[in-house]
């Protein structure tokens, strides 16, 4: 990947997201290295909201903050009354999720291995037989 961040700036990011986060009082915060995982991020925080409000004003928060500290998020997904909001920040991005939806979706489990990540890769279909292109 080519780097978006440096590493001093990648730092600052980090320590701005997590800061908001705690202001806030986000639960279970965790930060994984993914960058030997994929091309499109470096770093993945997920954090705990207690609810659906909890979550959507923990993003306000991080992406607030983030402004503040000049990271420009590039993207927000996830409404008013989403039980996971995700701020991407180009080489950091951040989910807020209610614990259920944390559970369910189990992002941990699927960055941690490659393995994990190969099975959602999909592979294109065999072209049918006599079919045109």
């Amino acid at each position: 990947m080519t780097n978006t961040m440096t590493d001093d700036r990648l730092k600052q990011c980090l320590t701005v997201v997590e800061s908001a986060l705690d202001s806030m009082k986000a639960k279970n915060i965790t930060v994984m290295d993914v960058e030997s995982l994929t091309d499109v991020m470096e770093r993945i925080v997920i954090a705990d909201g207690t609810s659906k409000r909890h979550v959507r004003a923990l993003a306000d928060s991080v992406g607030a903050a983030a402004k503040e500290a000049g990271f420009m998020p590039l993207g927000r997904e996830g409404g008013a009354d989403s039980d996971w909001t995700l701020i991407d920040l180009g080489a950091v991005v951040v989910h807020m999720m209610t614990p259920q939806a944390r559970e369910f979706y189990d992002l941990e489990g699927l960055w941690s291995s490659p393995e994990s990540l190969a099975e959602l890769v999909a592979t294109p279909r065999e072209k049918k037989a006599g079919r045109r292109n």
